[in-house]
């Protein structure tokens, strides 16, 4: 169907879409039955963030009936994810059509609330989602389903008690929290953090920023600004430097090449996402070093937003070795023995994956299995970032590296980017996130019903509702026409 193929969507209104959206969850019969049985003072499930996956992670919890649970987030409301923080392209690089969160209620993805608006005409014309607008269309996902969303809540340390977590808390309200399940929804830095290189150690942090941190570009106007790397993150950077006047942005880039290919985009498919957890250790690890060696370009459109600039440079084969002050400046080092003067140097230098950085888990993040720990791949597949993702169960759970000794990891669930190298792009990545939600939503659901059978089993017990109530029918005798011996 072309893109400006008239839809009775086009031109609604956000109020008759909404009401068209509860009408089709009302036919689902959601919320569904309210079936997991309650524990005084205990939340069933507790999800950690309530960006994109921690929304969505809530509602299909909601549908299978998991409802006693709490959403916490630290930022305040409307500012969850990185959409209006350290997010700075213009556009998101996902195809405006992928249904993302929507959990397949169509009258819930980003086109039904885009076309409301603003019709069939403008959505034919739009490109890419731009930015902003998709964390306006988050926020609305989060009114229309009335998401129970805690803000200014962080969850600090995570620690067991009997067969529960205990979750001692920050913020306005500072409490703790009893839970069964935890739920790490936490983005792209939801089981790591910053990729600090130690090339800046010991350089004073007013020379410098990673690409996540809060920058006042105003500040870089006239200033000569160096950016490690030329992923999505470093270019958006070096644009917003250049867009604010800074005198000159240079790229330093230690690949040869710029990387053009984004190889997960050409095996992206139904298949892949269901498939990928299946897969023998060697396979999911040979597809996501490969991916790691070959890097996701940034976006066509990100890339132009810096080479229109006349005093943009990408320069390649450029490995950066030290920084040092130089008067009021930095003096860059390379590997190759060469140097350049920046005023101000930005880590477009990512993320790590490594749960040892995670402070919520306390001591016990050393008991976290890491795939490190499991697969030894050949030296030509060889990848240190890679071998610190958590070797999850087919559930999103950790798993304890030594049987025995924090079992209760088995109770907190990765639905972040750190599970993509044991169970695919289903926990972040906007093409298969309702997928991996309805696969999360699962396998809570079986383990709180297995932890619970007894209870169930005794329900099943003591059931006593008749639907016949004898009035139905009438008891009659069987007049027989033969009897042993006789003929009739």
């Amino acid at each position: 169907m072309p893109d400006t193929e008239p839809s009775p969507i086009d031109d609604c209104g956000l109020p008759v879409l909404e009401a068209r959206l509860n009408e089709d969850l009302r036919f689902l019969c959601y919320p569904g039955k309210d079936w997991v049985p309650r524990r005084e003072g205990v939340t069933d499930v507790t999800i950690i963030g309530a960006g994109m996956c921690g929304l969505l992670a809530w509602f299909a919890l909601s549908m299978g009936g998991v409802l006693n649970t709490r959403v916490l987030d630290r930022s305040a409301k409307g500012l969850e994810g990185p959409w209006l923080t350290y997010a700075r392209m213009e556009t998101l690089r996902s195809p405006k059509e992928l249904t993302g969160p929507c959990y397949r209620q169509g009258t819930l993805t980003f086109q039904a609330w885009f076309r409301a608006q603003f019709g069939a005409a403008a959505w034919g014309a739009m490109d890419k989602i731009p930015r902003p607008m998709w964390m306006d269309y988050l926020r609305w996902y989060r009114r229309a389903l009335e998401v129970p969303v805690e803000n200014d809540v962080s969850v600090d340390l995570v620690e067991p008690e009997g067969d529960l977590l205990r979750l001692h808390l920050s913020g306005p309200d500072s409490d703790t929290i009893l839970t069964r399940k935890l739920v790490f929804a936490t983005g792209r830095d939801g089981i790591g953090e910053e990729n600090i290189p130690g090339f800046v150690d010991g350089l004073p942090h007013k020379y410098w920023a990673h690409s996540a941190d809060e920058i006042d570009f105003t500040a870089l106007e006239g200033k000569r600004v160096a950016v490690v790397g030329v992923g999505a993150s470093a270019v958006d950077n070096a644009a917003e430097a250049l867009e604010h006047g800074a005198a000159e942005v240079r790229h330093l880039i230690r690949r040869k090449e710029m990387p053009t290919i984004n190889k997960m985009m050409g095996i992206g498919s139904f298949g892949f996402t269901a498939g990928f957890a299946e897969l023998p250790d060697e396979w999911r690890w040979r597809f996501m070093q490969y991916s790691f060696v070959t890097q996701t370009p940034a976006p066509h459109g990100s890339t132009l937003r810096v080479s229109r600039h006349d005093n943009a440079f990408f320069h390649f084969d450029k490995a950066v070795t030290s920084t040092q002050e130089e008067g009021d400046a930095v003096r860059v080092c390379f590997a190759d023995g060469t140097s350049c003067l920046a005023d101000f140097v930005i880590l477009g230098t990512g993320f790590t994956v490594d749960p040892l950085s995670r402070l919520e888990f306390g001591n016990a993040a050393n008991e976290i299995l890491l795939w490190e720990d499991v697969y030894a791949p050949p030296k030509d597949e060889l990848s240190a970032d890679l071998g610190r993702f958590p070797y999850l169960n087919p559930d999103f759970s950790f798993r304890e590296k030594v049987p025995g000794k924090a079992t209760w990891l088995k109770n907190v669930y990765c639905f972040n980017y750190g599970a993509s190298a044991s169970l695919g792009k289903v926990s972040g990545d906007i093409p298969g996130v309702s997928e991996g939600a309805e696969w999360l939503a699962r396998a809570l659901a079986a383990t709180l019903y297995a932890e619970d059978i007894e209870a169930h089993w005794q329900g099943m017990l003591d059931y006593s509702k008749p639907e016949l109530d004898g009035s139905e029918w009438t008891a009659t005798e069987l007049e027989p026409t033969e009897r042993e011996g006789q003929v009739a």
